[in-house]
């Protein structure tokens, strides 16, 4: 999970013990009892986890009971309601963090008794219980006022139960509802001015017309994550997209539906956008990774972190040169405006001249023996004694019997002829090039 990370302070033996029978249910009280009781972890394993025994009176209004770690994991414990509230209260009064996912909680009544009896309570996770038919009253969503994170992923939870939430919790900043299902956006008529990020990825919203909606829901929106939802392109002028998401800082669409740049370019129009990440997508699939990036940071000034890299200063005037000559054999009508700014900017770029930096394998050179010349050609990459068993039928001498020379064309008045004494040397070494001479001289006996 983005925001936070809860790890299970249970090993998986201990799991399998706290797992209800089938068909039965637990309640949240019995659960904590059980789990944290001085029978089961009279020993702390590591910092920050397990139980402590305490000495003395320590917090607990309990007497000879535990304390609780602030952070509760108790995920996939058949719980299905709160039991005793008055023990919530006391074992709970310091709890910070509770993740409940994967219980058997339908009840928002029986859900509530346990919010409010946990005071300072931030970041709740609710995730994959069975609540797409409960019923929420605004009494009861009221004891989720102080929360601040809310996790509701794969619970199939209403609109009209977010909208209730949204009004009740003026402290919400971070809402998570993945995997519910939405093919459409139910508006709200209050705006839910607190909230700063919403991740709600693995949906079905596929129209702008439903995206669009989040801008007057969540008007402080910072981060936007709706990554696997194959939006299937940004139908919104300018102007627009600047009043209805004016703090959007981040944006994630990977594996969305976009498949023209018309839809990448809108993102400009966001006037505080920093942070975007689109990986996944129909537009970019016939590109390089290499062309994908330059194009992409070409086309947003004002990214400073694209698909989780910064974007440096250097990276991004290369990719904006590339941008230009990338561009530079299309029809005039078919040049994105981009591309005009950046001539502006840089000018018309020429193209790059294509320079082949691999080493060569061949070489046409001329052999020279007594009063002999032939026009050879050789492999560079083998060896002096390699290639004396190649001139063997060209100058009619035994290997044991050559002494050879290498005379570079350009260089030779300079530096006259380089022996050739090593048998195992490659010949590249030597930078041969076509039109260069080896001297090949009887050995005297």
């Amino acid at each position: 999970m983005s925001s936070t990370c809860l790890v299970s302070d249970v090993s998986p033996v201990w799991d399998r013990a706290m797992e209800a029978p089938e068909g039965e249910g637990r309640t949240f009280m019995q659960v904590i009892s059980e789990k944290y009781s001085p029978e089961n972890f009279p020993y702390r394993r590591g910092p920050g986890m397990g139980v402590v025994v305490p000495s003395g009176h320590q917090g607990s209004p309990m007497k000879d009971r535990l304390n609780l770690p602030s952070v509760l994991v108790l995920n996939g414990c058949g719980i299905t309601s709160a039991g005793d509230e008055g023990e919530i209260a006391a074992f709970c009064a310091h709890v910070v963090e509770l993740d409940l996912s994967h219980n058997k909680l339908m009840d928002w009544h029986e859900i509530s008794k346990i919010v409010a009896n946990i005071p300072n309570l931030d970041f709740l996770n609710l995730s994959s219980n069975p609540l797409s038919e409960a019923v929420l009253e605004p009494d009861y969503a009221e004891a989720f006022s102080r929360v601040r994170r809310f996790v509701l992923n794969n619970t199939q939870v209403s609109w009209d139960v977010v909208h209730t939430f949204t009004r009740e919790m003026p402290e919400l900043e971070e809402l998570f509802l993945c995997l519910n299902e939405y093919n459409t956006v139910t508006a709200s008529a209050t705006p839910c001015t607190s909230l700063r990020l919403l991740h709600i990825t693995d949906n079905s919203l596929h129209d702008w017309s439903e995206v669009r909606k989040f801008g007057s829901m969540f008007p402080s929106l910072d981060t936007l994550v709706m990554a696997n939802n194959n939006l299937s392109s940004i139908l919104e002028s300018g102007d627009n997209l600047c009043r209805l998401f004016p703090n959007l800082r981040s944006i994630n669409l990977h594996n969305s539906g976009l498949n023209r740049w018309e839809d990448i370019e809108k993102l400009n129009f966001l006037p505080k956008l920093e942070e975007v990440r689109l990986q996944g997508i129909p537009l970019l699939q016939t590109y390089t990774n290499t062309e994908r990036r330059s194009l992409m940071i070409a086309q947003l000034p004002s990214v400073t972190c694209l698909n989780g890299s910064m974007v440096s200063e250097g990276e991004r005037e290369d990719a904006e040169r590339f941008f230009i000559r990338y561009h530079l054999d299309h029809p005039e009508e078919e040049l994105p405006h981009r591309y005009h700014s950046l001539v502006t900017k840089y000018g018309k770029l020429a193209p790059l001249a294509e320079i082949d930096l691999r080493p060569r394998c061949h070489a046409k050179v001329e052999v020279h023996c007594e009063d002999r010349v032939e026009q050879v050609s050789i492999r560079l990459d083998q060896t002096v004694a390699e290639l004396k068993k190649q001139l063997r039928t060209v100058v009619q001498l035994p290997t044991s019997n050559m002494r050879l020379y290498y005379i570079d064309k350009d260089m030779c008045s300079a530096f006259g002829p380089e022996e050739m004494k090593y048998s195992t040397r490659a010949l590249h070494s030597y930078s041969i090039r076509d039109g260069d001479e080896i001297l090949v001289v009887p050995k005297t006996k």
